[in-house]
């Protein structure tokens, strides 16, 4: 019998916001797939390290980190291919995911690739959304406001006629974009109302408004938007 593939979220990066039940499979899992940068530390593991079985057999899934294109479609393939033969093998295989395995995680990925063949079990985490809201103490949504969630990597045009259509909304993968992104909550009349979080949940959260966020922000930060009813 072939084993079970567990897509499993880790939460945003606070150990302690990691649930039982993936407290639980991680404890007990012979195999571990995560992904990992091509350099330095992968974010996921280091989450639940402390909880990683001594002598569990684990498999990065390399995903390099740069603004050129890789063949990322490859890396998939190559990670699906181990992971089948140890699912194939009888063995169940964790796989960790940061945030929510299906809100932007990776993970959905290797679902594509492997989900018709063998059992796939989803374990949801916190998500970043949540970790941020929860960091800035600020109510997102209210009654019937509806909320918008952006990549910050669509183009102004685009962004900027779904801000214009929306209650509230919260903008993902900042990075490099910020400065044009708090041009173009300035233009809507937005600005006065979001919010910048930066790895929301550790250590080194930082949570201001966006008129005092810096220039430059990393890969692990949000802006949010709440909607006009969030406070009444």
């Amino acid at each position: 019998m072939s084993g079970t593939l567990y897509g499993l979220g880790v939460g945003p990066g606070d150990p302690d916001l990691l649930t039982l039940k993936a407290h639980r499979l991680i404890t007990r899992a012979g195999t571990i797939a995560y992904p990992a940068p091509d350099h330095g530390e992968s974010f996921a593991r280091a989450i639940v390290a402390r909880h990683i079985p001594e002598g569990a057999r684990e498999i990065p899934i390399v995903i390099p980190m740069r603004t050129e294109r890789f063949p990322a479609q490859d890396v998939y393939d190559a990670a699906a291919t181990e992971i089948a033969t140890a699912l194939e093998a009888g063995e169940d295989v964790v796989v960790l995911c940061e945030g929510d395995p299906f809100f932007y995680g990776s993970f959905m990925y290797l679902h594509a690739r492997l989900a018709e063949r063998f059992v796939v079990e989803i374990v949801p985490g916190v998500s970043s959304l949540g970790a941020v809201t929860a960091a800035a103490r600020l109510p997102l949504i209210a009654r019937q406001d509806v909320l918008t969630v952006l990549p910050a990597t669509l183009p102004d045009a685009v962004l900027e006629e779904r801000l214009a259509g929306t209650d509230a909304a919260a903008i993902m993968k900042i990075g490099r974009h910020l400065p044009r992104l708090r041009a173009l909550l300035e233009r809507l009349g937005m600005a006065e109302r979001a919010v910048y979080v930066s790895h929301a949940s550790l250590p080194q959260q930082v949570t201001c408004p966006l008129a005092q966020a810096p220039e430059v922000a990393p890969y692990f930060s949000m802006i949010v938007v709440p909607g006009k009813d969030a406070h009444v």
